[in-house]
């Protein structure tokens, strides 16, 4: 694929709103002229525009009378941070080796979420690379790396991103990504990756200079992207070149989108629709599947519905319900929107039905939310969940995992429990990086932006947020700190350590059942049932012949259950004559 993703050649640039451009690359300034539909390409009658083959360049572009360079909003590269200008990069210069990879289906499959600058000490993706044999060894079979395009400053989640086709410098900039990938498949691994395209980052964004990016109104995050307004067709094509760029400039195999509630599209055609026609088109031109994955609020499965049941064609969606439910039955944590979950019985229903809220009260929410999934014909995959992930760690006010080693937190046998009921659940289980050796490191908030009136507002923002959900704001950490980026930073000298060691074998004995089980793996919700006890704490998840059974209450339960073990958690289960004794906090795995 040409590293021109837009097709009108070299440092072309879309601008309906400027009057005249001007081409800044190396020491010379070349005259551009506006071409169809608005895009200005370089008039070359000097013939100072480079030649490529010959290298990389620095460029960018002078808007009108602005003599301060701009970077290119397709830029590959910006080795000088987003207000710089741009980098040129050939995507189609790297030597691949993943020829013979036929990709990863989701559908199976345990995801890996990861965040590139915190997963290693060095905190690039080369450094990663060496982590993938640790990856296999627990069964992961999708790795999932939160966002990696450039953002202003050093270090950042990724979700204030504003050069969507650039890969952050300090992971290793784009030659970097493409290695990981390529060694990902190596190790038989999938990529996923998680993108932004619902807003833009609050440093850095000279889109809007260019044309008509943004359009009236905020959401959550930012200014909206114009969609569906005057200008749209273009920046439409902008998001989905960029989904096209992911798969087939860097091979990877699923996207996660971020937030796609946050997409306000009144077109025709929603673009999440659109992503799906293109994506299904290019997965056939490549021979291998392409995943794409939602995150959304709206517990809504039309998203997942095949286009041709009246859906936008989307493959998964994630599932906050289900980690709201296992949080809760394990903590006994009910603030803020926890509070609907208090009753055991929540866990049962949405392993059952799906979600929790299908169309009930949201007491958080002070309305109705969400509607019913259709259980009879979507498998269960098609709902991403997990006990732990960088929202639910990383938004609370400590960042504390459940794994903290503080008093007041989960102890060997809850995690395992965790770990039990999210990986031999119905759904598709995604873990958090560390979480599979207890991290005792925490994953806090943490942001570098050099502006510092902006980074005060960012800290504002979070301990408002702090306090609708009721927590505590007094052990808030400064996300502009450097020490709380580096907090966050896993420590892999943990993993032969005590419980880090037992939790670590835990995993690995639940990928070696989730690989020899095809129970463990039917999408069916007709081939399962869940009961909860309250006044027990007892909760049951019937996979075909297999029980999966968790004492979440504080006294031994006596279950009437006979059949052969096949896990427990380190304060064991045994099963006798008697049936089957579940100590508090523990959990099992029975063939019954």
């Amino acid at each position: 694929m040409s590293p021109w993703t837009h097709g009108h050649g070299p440092f072309a640039v879309w601008s309906p709103v400027a009057t005249h451009v001007r081409l800044s690359v190396g020491d010379a300034i070349v005259q551009m002229r506006r071409s169809g539909g608005d895009w200005w390409v370089p008039d070359g009658t000097d013939g100072a525009v480079p030649d490529l083959t010959e290298g990389p360049c620095d460029y960018g572009y002078l808007i009108d009378d602005s003599d301060v360079p701009r970077p290119d909003p397709r830029s590959r590269r910006q080795p000088a941070g987003v207000h710089q200008r741009s980098r040129t990069f050939d995507p189609t210069s790297f030597a691949w080796t993943d020829g013979a990879w036929t990709g990863r289906q989701l559908p199976g499959s345990v995801v890996y979420e990861l965040h590139v600058g915190t997963f290693t000490p060095e905190g690039t993706l080369d450094s990663a690379i060496a982590k993938l044999d640790h990856l296999r060894s627990i069964g992961v079979d999708l790795v999932e790396m939160m966002p990696v395009n450039a953002f202003d400053g050093v270090w950042n989640w990724g979700y204030d991103g504003v050069d969507w086709f650039a890969v952050h410098e300090a992971y290793g900039g784009p030659p970097a990504y493409q290695r990981f990938v390529d060694a990902c498949h190596t190790a038989g691994l999938g990529v996923v990756q998680d993108v932004v395209h619902n807003h833009l980052g609050p440093s850095g964004n000279y889109l809007p200079l260019f044309g008509p990016y943004l359009k009236q109104g905020r959401n959550t995050w930012g200014d909206l992207v114009n969609l569906d307004g005057e200008g749209s067709a273009e920046v439409r094509r902008f998001v989905l070149d960029n989904v096209h760029m992911w798969f087939a400039d860097y091979h990877v195999d699923a996207l996660r989108l971020d937030a796609v509630h946050a997409l306000s599209d009144s077109s025709p055609v929603h673009i999440l629709e659109e992503m799906a026609i293109e994506t299904a088109a290019l997965s056939a031109h490549l021979g291998r599947p392409l995943t794409l994955i939602a995150e959304s609020d709206l517990n809504d499965t039309k998203l997942v519905t095949p286009r041709e049941g009246g859906g936008d064609g989307l493959d998964a969606q994630w599932s906050d319900d289900f980690h709201h439910a296992l949080h809760v039955a394990l903590t006994g944590e009910t603030t803020g929107y926890y509070a609907d979950f208090a009753p055991l019985s929540a866990l049962a229903k949405v392993c059952e039905k799906g979600f929790f809220h299908d169309g009930t009260w949201s007491s958080f929410r002070g309305r109705e939310h969400g509607a019913p999934v259709d259980t009879v014909h979507m498998p269960a995959w098609r709902l991403v969940v997990c006990s732990q992930d960088h929202d639910q760690i990383g938004n609370r006010a400590r960042g504390d995992r459940l794994s903290d080693p503080s008093p007041g937190h989960l102890d060997d046998d809850q995690l395992a429990c965790a770990a039990l009921v999210t990986l031999c659940g119905p759904f598709t289980p995604m873990l958090f990086m560390g979480e599979e050796w207890a991290a005792s490191t925490p994953f806090q908030f943490f942001t570098s932006h050099p502006d510092p009136e902006l980074g005060k507002v960012t800290a504002e923002g979070r301990i408002k947020e702090f306090e609708r959900m009721g927590w505590g704001t007094a052990d808030v950490p400064d996300p502009q700190d450097p020490a709380t980026f580096e907090r966050s930073k896993l420590d892999w000298s943990e993993l032969s350590d005590g419980r880090h060691a037992r939790l670590l074998a835990i995993y690995r004995s639940l990928a070696a059942l989730r690989r020899t089980l095809p129970e463990l793996t039917d999408p069916a919700f007709s081939s399962l049932a869940a009961t909860a006890d309250e006044e027990t704490g007892v909760f049951k998840l019937r996979r075909g012949d297999l029980l999966i059974a968790v004492n979440f209450g504080t006294a031994t339960a006596i279950l009437p259950e006979s059949g052969e073990l096949l896990f427990t958690t380190p304060t064991p289960a045994s099963l006798d004559a008697g049936g089957l004794s579940l100590p508090a906090h523990a959990g099992a795995l029975l063939r019954t």
